[in-house]
C-alpha cells in the first residue's frame, strides 16, 4: 500500500444499469471486469473502499502452482483428475497475469522464479516424497527434489523445487487493470456499499446503502467473503488471520525465490525491492516473511506473533535488522482446499460469486476472472466442476465438521462475563466487550477519551465479536466478518454495521 499509486474513483450517485456488475475491486473482481470489458461487455465495478483496498492490498503476492494444501491431499479430496485440474488452472493463472501485464504495459514488478518447499521439523519425513509423486501425477513434471535448499531455512536440507513460479506487485497490477477497464468503457465506483441483491425474473438488481439500484444482466460478487449468500458457503470455509513482516536486507544477500515449509501453519518467504525515495526505502531489498496464522477473532496476540516471525527470520537469514513493515491479512480456507467460483449456491439466476482463496488468492482470483467470464458469456470451461460453489465434498466431511464445531463453540460467548465491568476500564485507543444485563456491548474508547458503544452481536448470524488490537477492529470468531472501532462493516459476510448498543439492551 505504501509503494503503489492506485487511482481513486467517485461514488455511485444514481441508479444505473449495465451488462455485468462486478462487486468488489480486488484481484478477482478487477480481473473479471477487465476480461469482460475486453469481450465488449458494458461493465461496472463497485467497491465500498478503494481499488485493491481489501485483502489484495495485504497479500504477499506469491504466484504459484505449488499449492499450500499439498497435491497428495488435494487428490484425496478431488481425485487425480481434480488435482490435475488444480495444477492446470493455477499454472494458467500465472500465465494470464504475465500476458496481461505484457499486453497492457503494466510495470508491476512481475518476475518468474523458482519456488522451494522444505520440510518443517515437525512434519513426517515422507511428506516431500509424497508431494513429489503427486505433483508429477498432476502434470507438474518439472518439479524436482534437491538435496539442499538455496537458503538456510531449517538447516537447508532437502526440498522440492517448483520452477516457473512468479511474484509481482498486486496494487501496481490492479492500477493497470483499472486504466484498461476505463479505456474499454467500463465504469468503476469507490465508496459504494452494496447492501442486498434481488433476483428479478429478467435482470437481477443490487441495492446500495445510499438507496441506488444497479440493474444488470449478471452480477459477479467478488468480495473476498461473499455477501450474496447468507450461510451455505460460509459453512464450508473458515477465516484466518495471517501475519507478515518486511525486513531490510543487503542487496543480493539472499537469492531470488519463493520459500515455504510444510508446517501448519507454515512460513512463507519472498524478496521485494522497494525502489522509491522514502524514509522506509530507496531501492531497498526487503525480505517478506509471513505465517503464525490463527482463526479470525479467536486470538488477540499479534505482538507475540510478530516477535516470533522476527525471531525466526533472524535465525534463518542471519539478519539483525528490525522489521520496517508489519501487517496482517485474512485468508479463507475451504474445507476441501479449492476456491468456490461459479453460480450463487442459492439458485439466484445470473448471480455468480468467487471466494475461498485458500492462501493462494492471487492465482485463485485470476482463475475466478477467467472462469466467471466464461460462465457469464455461457461458454464451457473445464474448471467449472472443480470450483463449483454448489459442490458437496463427502471426502472433506472431517474438516467440515471440525471447523463448524469450532464455530458452534463460539456461541458460549453469550454466557461468559464481559472483559471489563464498565467503560471506565477501557483504555484510550482500545476496545473491550462488556456485559450489560443479559447483553454484550462492544465498547471502544478513542484517543480523545470519548466512548463509543455498539451491539457486540455480529450482523451476519449473531455471534459475539472480539476486539482486534492490531487492526483496531471488531472481528467475528465465527465466519470472519470485521467491523471498524465504531461498528462500520469492513469485511463480509456481514453486510450491515453493528447495531446500536441500546438496541442490544432491548432485545
Amino acid at each position: 500500500m505504501d509503494t503503489a499509486n492506485v487511482p481513486e474513483f467517485p461514488a455511485l450517485l444514481e441508479s444505473t444499469e449495465c451488462d455485468v456488475c462486478v462487486v468488489g475491486a480486488g484481484i478477482a473482481g478487477m480481473t473479471t471486469a477487465y476480461l469482460l470489458a475486453r469481450e465488449g461487455k458494458r461493465v461496472i465495478v463497485v467497491d465500498d473502499g478503494k481499488v485493491g483496498g481489501g485483502e489484495t492490498g495485504r497479500t504477499t503476492a506469491h504466484l504459484v502452482n505449488a499449492l499450500d494444501d499439498r497435491y497428495f491431499e488435494i487428490e484425496k479430496m478431488h481425485g487425480e483428475p481434480g488435482a490435475r485440474m488444480a495444477a492446470e488452472s493455477h499454472t494458467a493463472a500465472i500465465d494470464r497475469i504475465e500476458a496481461i501485464a505484457r499486453k497492457e504495459g503494466i510495470d508491476c514488478d512481475f518476475v518468474r522464479l523458482n519456488g522451494y518447499l522444505t520440510l518443517d521439523p515437525d512434519s513426517k519425513q515422507d511428506v516431500l516424497d509424497d508431494e513429489l509423486a503427486a505433483t508429477h501425477r498432476s502434470g507438474l513434471m518439472s518439479v524436482a527434489m534437491l538435496d539442499e535448499m538455496p537458503v538456510n531455512m531449517f538447516g537447508g536440507g532437502r526440498c522440492l523445487r517448483f520452477p516457473d513460479q512468479a511474484q509481482f506487485h498486486p496494487l501496481k497490477y490492479l492500477a493497470g487493470l483499472a486504466k484498461a477497464i476505463v479505456r474499454d468503457g467500463g465504469r468503476i465506483y469507490n465508496r459504494t456499499h452494496v447492501e442486498k441483491f434481488e433476483a428479478k425474473p429478467q435482470r437481477p438488481q443490487a441495492k446500495t446503502k445510499d438507496g441506488h439500484t444497479i440493474t444488470a444482466d449478471a452480477f459477479a460478487v467478488c468480495t473476498n467473503s461473499p455477501i450474496s449468500v447468507l450461510v451455505g458457503t460460509h459453512l464450508k470455509q473458515s477465516a484466518y488471520r495471517s501475519f507478515v513482516i518486511a525486513v531490510p536486507v543487503p542487496s543480493g544477500s539472499i537469492p531470488l525465490g519463493l520459500f515455504w515449509d510444510t508446517g501448519n501453519p507454515y512460513y512463507y518467504v519472498r524478496l521485494a525491492n522497494i525502489d522509491r525515495a522514502s524514509e522506509s526505502g530507496n531501492g531497498t531489498d526487503y525480505l517478506i516473511v509471513g505465517g503464525m496464522d490463527h482463526k479470525t477473532g479467536q486470538e488477540d496476540d499479534a505482538e507475540e506473533r510478530f516477535a516470533q516471525l522476527a525471531e525466526w527470520t533472524r535465525k534463518h537469514f542471519s539478519t539483525t535488522a528490525e522489521p520496517h513493515y508489519r501487517w496482517s491479512g485474512q485468508v479463507l480456507e475451504p474445507a476441501d482446499s479449492m476456491a468456490f467460483i461459479g453460480p450463487n449456491p442459492d439458485g439466484a439466476k445470473n448471480i455468480f460469486l468467487a471466494t475461498g482463496d485458500s492462501g493462494n488468492g492471487m492465482t485463485h482470483g485470476t482463475i475466478a476472472g477467467i472462469l466467471l467470464t466464461d460462465l457469464i458469456l455461457e461458454r464451457s470451461n473445464p474448471w467449472e466442476k472443480l470450483y463449483d460453489p454448489r459442490r458437496v465434498s463427502v471426502r472433506a466431511a472431517k474438516e467440515y465438521v471440525g471447523e463448524n464445531l469450532n464455530v458452534a463453540a463460539q456461541l458460549r460467548d453469550y454466557l461468559t462475563p464481559g472483559e471489563v465491568k464498565s467503560p471506565e476500564a477501557v483504555a484510550p485507543g482500545t476496545g473491550a466487550i462488556l456485559r450489560r444485563g443479559i447483553h454484550k456491548v462492544a465498547c471502544f474508547r478513542d484517543e480523545q477519551g470519548t466512548v463509543h458503544e455498539r451491539s457486540a452481536v455480529c450482523t451476519h448470524v449473531g455471534c459475539i465479536v472480539d476486539w482486534n488490537s492490531l487492526e483496531k477492529s471488531w472481528d467475528c470468531p465465527c465466519h470472519g466478518s470485521r467491523f471498524d472501532p465504531y461498528g462500520k462493516v469492513l469485511n463480509g459476510p456481514a453486510i450491515s454495521d453493528l447495531g446500536p448498543a441500546q438496541e442490544a439492551d432491548k432485545q
